[in-house]
C-alpha cells in the first residue's frame, strides 16, 4: 500500500479550508454590527427585513428594528443581506435627504 503523498506529491500542503469556514462571513457580519451598518435581510421565502444587526453567532443573527420587534434569524433562512448605509448617517442633517431606498440625495446649494 502507498501512502497518498507519494500517489500526488502536487496535492501536499494545499488543503483548503471546508466551505462556510473561511472566517469571512464573521468578519463581515461584525464589520456591519460594529458600525451600525442598515441592513435588508432577504428571506428564502422572500420576505425583507430592515434593520441593522446587533449580534450574531454560528447559527442565528439578532436584526434590530426601530419601532418594531427585534428579530432573531436562523442563517439558514437567509436569501441576502444587502448593506442600506450606517444608522449615524440617518440622523445627520447636514443638507443631504436620505431616500426610502437607502441612497443619499444631495440638495442643491
Amino acid at each position: 500500500m502507498e501512502n497518498m503523498a507519494t500517489q500526488n506529491p502536487s496535492r501536499r500542503g494545499k488543503k483548503a479550508p471546508p466551505l462556510g469556514e473561511t472566517g469571512q462571513e464573521s468578519l463581515y457580519l461584525r464589520f456591519l454590527s460594529e458600525k451600525q451598518v442598515r441592513v435588508t435581510v432577504k428571506l428564502r421565502d422572500g420576505e425583507s427585513i430592515s434593520g441593522w444587526i446587533e449580534y450574531f453567532d454560528d447559527t442565528m443573527i439578532r436584526v434590530t428594528r426601530e419601532g418594531q420587534p427585534n428579530l432573531f434569524i436562523y442563517k439558514h433562512q437567509i436569501r441576502t443581506i444587502s448593506e442600506r448605509g450606517r444608522r449615524d448617517e440617518d440622523r445627520r442633517d447636514d443638507g443631504n435627504a436620505r431616500s426610502t431606498n437607502g441612497l443619499v440625495e444631495r440638495s442643491a446649494r
